[in-house]
């Protein structure tokens, strides 16, 4: 059965962004309008980049950019609320920044690296279309910059900014906005297109909520004392996919 376009066949949804951000035009006009910058370059875009962790806990991004001045932005969509988001945004950082720092060089040439976190919900619940969270010194109030810039962003939010009308292109049906040619046009391609394409990101779709279920599900068991083998016993989850979950190797939210 197919899913109803206006429930999922949005920017905000995991595989729907994911194939639109294939093309940078769009990552860069998202980008721009999020961090205020009308003027920044994206020079590269890897949709589902996989940063790998051999102590511990890998990621899958949902798209990594990079900008004309050598910063890294990660760009994250987010429709659950549960689980903590700005320690998930720490860790992608720290992540980013260990994986695309060359060996050898000067603390000086860390890279700089941006997580904007777009969130279906108001994280911290004030009413914002957007949130920048800085370093500020607790004695001076002075805001210190060290080349990590963490963005969240409310997709419910409607305050009139021209974030929260890109957000409701990225969230409400059949909406669009001539403000933003790339994300209105490519939403459409993708909401209105063959039915032979509708068809693929429906199964995609479905198929990727399939898979968070399942890991929510174990996860929330092994967290609760269960072994992975009565796991497997208890939900018929094959074993080489709860060992997957339970070691970390690969992490898709």
């Amino acid at each position: 059965m197919l899913l109803k376009k206006d429930e999922k066949f949005n920017p905000i949804d995991d595989v729907m962004f994911t194939k639109m951000a294939e093309d940078p035009r769009f990552c860069e006009e998202i980008i721009r309008v999020i961090l205020g910058k009308p003027e920044l370059c994206v020079v590269e875009v890897r949709p589902q980049d996989q940063v790998t962790n051999l102590k511990g806990r890998s990621v899958r991004l949902d798209v990594l950019c990079r900008l004309a001045d050598g910063t890294l932005v990660n760009v994250e969509v987010q429709k659950y609320s549960d689980e903590d988001h700005e320690k998930r945004v720490r860790y992608y950082g720290s992540l980013l920044t260990a994986e695309h720092t060359p060996k050898g060089s000067s603390f000086t040439d860390v890279v700089n690296v941006c997580v904007i976190y777009i969130a279906k919900f108001d994280i911290f619940l004030d009413g914002r279309s957007v949130y920048h969270v800085d370093r500020i010194v607790r004695e001076t109030g002075k805001v210190v910059y060290n080349g990590m810039e963490e963005v969240y962003v409310n997709a419910e939010a409607r305050d009139g900014t021209e974030v929260a009308e890109l957000m409701q292109v990225f969230t409400e049906g059949p909406v669009y906005n001539d403000k933003f040619p790339v994300t209105s046009g490519l939403k459409k391609l993708y909401r209105d297109g063959d039915d032979e394409m509708i068809y693929t990101l429906s199964d995609k779709l479905r198929e990727e909520g399939r898979d968070k279920e399942r890991a929510r599900i174990v996860l929330n068991m092994l967290e609760s004392g269960i072994s992975a083998e009565q796991i497997v016993k208890l939900t018929g989850i094959d074993q080489s996919t709860v060992a997957a979950i339970k070691n970390n190797l690969q992490v898709q939210q």
